[in-house]
């Protein structure tokens, strides 16, 4: 029986990152779903960062995203980190910028992996790198008329 890691499944996928964008339209989680489709894959790990009705104890009205224009760029710098980090078979990430409402998808990230446990880590990496270093901002208007800029990085 030859060792696993000499099976096509186990060795690292061509081209992993399948799916990176920034838009200004609704996303779709089932086109982030089906791009890290992968018949080696044992596990697969989907985060969906959502619009929420507060903030730090006050009521949200209005939120929007921008970003910088390199921000994709940054964004794939983010992914090939992860990819080089996991054994990720395939990775997918957007984000929506412009005006959202509460309950609008504000970020869909996925990664698959050989098994449950690199999946999991692998997105985590993922989303936190991305939050923390891709140059997209939000701004937050709250119901008493306040409103504050929030830097990802």
């Amino acid at each position: 029986m030859a060792p696993m890691n000499d099976h096509p499944g186990e060795q690292a996928a061509q081209e992993p990152i399948k799916l990176l964008a920034i838009r200004e339209t609704a996303l779709s989680l089932d086109e982030v779903f089906r791009a890290v489709g992968d018949d080696a894959s044992g596990g697969t790990a989907l985060f969906v960062g959502t619009v929420r009705n507060h903030d730090g104890g006050a009521d949200v009205d209005a939120l929007g995203y921008s970003s910088h224009p390199s921000a994709e760029a940054e964004m794939r710098r983010v992914a090939e980190k992860v990819v080089a980090e996991y054994p990720v078979r395939a990775l997918a990430a957007v984000h929506r910028v412009g005006d959202l409402r509460v309950g609008d998808l504000a970020v869909v990230v996925a990664v698959s992996c050989p098994h449950r446990g690199e999946a999991f880590e692998a997105c985590r990496k993922l989303i936190d790198d991305l939050k923390h270093e891709v140059p997209i901002w939000k701004h937050q208007t709250f119901s008493d008329g306040t409103e504050e800029w929030v830097g990802a990085c």
